[in-house]
């Protein structure tokens, strides 16, 4: 997994399964997927632009949404939290979460420090159960 401001897998499948799977397993910890955009297919509708599989979920889990607005009203600029599913340059497919810790480090606001302690385990939890299929 890579800790800089995403948690990243390698997933052994093609991208419409990491996508399936990745959804599945953010549902069983609580995150809904709100909002999908399929980069390729804009792309090439928009720019005539050819690229691999590149998908970008917009995952919220509704209780940590609001407790986190509560505290912070700006945090609406950050959310809903991104997942992306693509084809790397190897060929391999790869699932991507933001950080919580990365994502709420651009906000001076202590309070939301008990957000990312939630938050966090549940996604990793998610992101693991989809590098043990």
């Amino acid at each position: 997994m890579r800790e800089d401001y995403g948690m990243r897998v390698v997933y052994n499948g093609s991208a419409e399964a990491a996508e399936v799977a990745v959804t599945e397993a953010l549902k069983q910890v609580g995150f809904g997927i709100l909002t999908r955009i399929d980069v390729a297919e804009t792309l090439k509708k928009k720019i005539d632009v050819d690229r691999s599989a590149y998908v970008i979920l917009g995952a919220c889990n509704p209780k940590l949404a609001n407790h986190g607005l509560n505290l912070e009203p700006e945090l609406g600029l950050l959310l809903p939290c991104n997942v992306i599913v693509y084809e790397n340059e190897a060929g391999e497919t790869v699932i991507s979460i933001i950080d919580p810790l990365a994502m709420v480090g651009m906000i001076d606001n202590p309070q939301l420090s008990c957000l990312v302690e939630e938050a966090r385990p549940l996604l990793q939890s998610a992101l693991k159960a989809v590098s043990d299929i």
